[in-house]
């Protein structure tokens, strides 16, 4: 059990990243292998229908077909990277603390809850792409009310179609910045809410609650964090697919079905491996965070001595008697009876499972 728990600083969380994922890679790679495994059906799947559509005779019909493949393509992968990402908090967070963790009891500890975990990556993303989303919806609405806009013009351009274009290309451009600020800085508010969520049991709006509150004065170390990452993604595409880059510049950005498939194959490795990263590092935070505003690392400790009950699940705490209950004396005319522990061989007191800490989400240790 994980007994040195303690501020760390950001070179330590990020070595502490790379030997979590070094010495569990199996674990973690094969939790995130579900959804990059999905991904590669799915685009593949597309890849196949987006051929079958340009060798016959395109029509309304196929082309609807195509859309409601798309959007069954987004919400399967929507739940499987929602899966993954919380049973990879999961087990980040038992490993951490010396517990032991397999694929299948981090996917079996959080899927009964995916529908709360879903919820929650939906208000994030809401927050944080919502500006963005509204602008484009007044941008449709200029068009819809002025088509000259985009339509190539056979006659003369119409002044106030180009008027209206380059107003509102302009404010594009001063929205897009301020915009990824805002952004960025929502997305590390929300840094922590997942791992919140998954570890602490909590609803959708309590954890994004508690994320803005425990991200408070490391949001800079979680964005170099963010950086890190980026960059050693941005570097592995880049060198994984390289001769497909080679390939589109060959055929002037066209590649054909075998390429792309290919392509997919390779991202599948990619996302894999990259995968949980992110997830690693971000758990890794959240737990520094309670250490140093709360004292956890105290709290664990003793409750790992048995100093200290754990606390109440949050959904059995209702089964707990009120105080308004009358409460009855316990019979005290039998003579109490007094079992001793079972021996070893040794003749020592052996340890039973009553004395092992319970993990913090409430389950009991395989």
């Amino acid at each position: 059990m994980e007994s040195n728990l303690r501020p760390l600083t950001l070179g330590e969380i990020l070595d502490r990243t790379a030997q979590l994922y070094r010495t569990n890679f199996l674990l973690f790679a094969g939790i995130f292998a579900a959804y990059a495994g999905v991904v590669m059906v799915l685009n593949l799947a597309q890849i196949g229908l987006t051929s079958w559509l340009h060798a016959t005779q395109t029509n309304i019909w196929l082309q609807v077909l195509l859309a409601a493949a798309f959007l069954v393509k987004a919400l399967l992968v929507f739940l499987f990277a929602g899966a993954a990402v919380a049973a990879i908090n999961r087990a980040v967070a038992w490993v951490h603390l010396g517990e032991p963790a397999t694929i299948r009891a981090a996917y079996k500890s959080t899927l009964p809850k995916l529908g709360r975990y879903l919820w929650l990556m939906t208000i994030a993303a809401f927050m944080i792409w919502a500006p963005l989303l509204g602008l484009s919806v007044v941008a449709g609405v200029v068009v819809a009310l002025h088509p000259g806009m985009l339509t190539p013009q056979t006659g003369p351009a119409n002044p106030q179609s180009l008027m209206l274009l380059g107003v509102f290309g302009i404010a594009f451009l001063l929205f897009i910045i301020p915009w990824m600020v805002y952004a960025v800085f929502m997305a590390l508010r929300y840094s922590l809410a997942v791992p919140a969520c998954v570890v602490e049991n909590l609803k959708a709006r309590k954890a994004l609650r508690r994320s803005i509150e425990l991200s408070k004065g490391s949001r800079g170390r979680i964005f170099m964090l963010g950086l890190l990452v980026f960059v050693i993604e941005i570097g592995l595409v880049g060198i994984s697919q390289f001769f497909l880059f080679v390939l589109a510049f060959k055929h002037h950005g066209q590649l054909g079905p075998v390429a792309q498939a290919i392509s997919q194959v390779v991202a599948f490795f990619t996302n894999t491996f990259l995968g949980p990263i992110y997830a690693t590092g971000v758990t890794l935070f959240y737990y520094d965070q309670r250490i140093r505003k709360e004292g956890y690392d105290i709290e664990w400790m003793m409750q790992a001595a048995g100093l200290t009950p754990p606390e109440a699940h949050p959904e059995t705490a209702s089964e707990l008697p009120s105080e308004t209950e009358a409460w009855t004396a316990p019979n005290t005319s039998a003579e109490p009876t007094i079992s001793a522990p079972p021996l070893t061989s040794a003749g020592q007191p052996a340890q039973t499972d009553q004395q092992k800490p319970p993990r913090e989400d409430g389950s009991v240790h395989e």
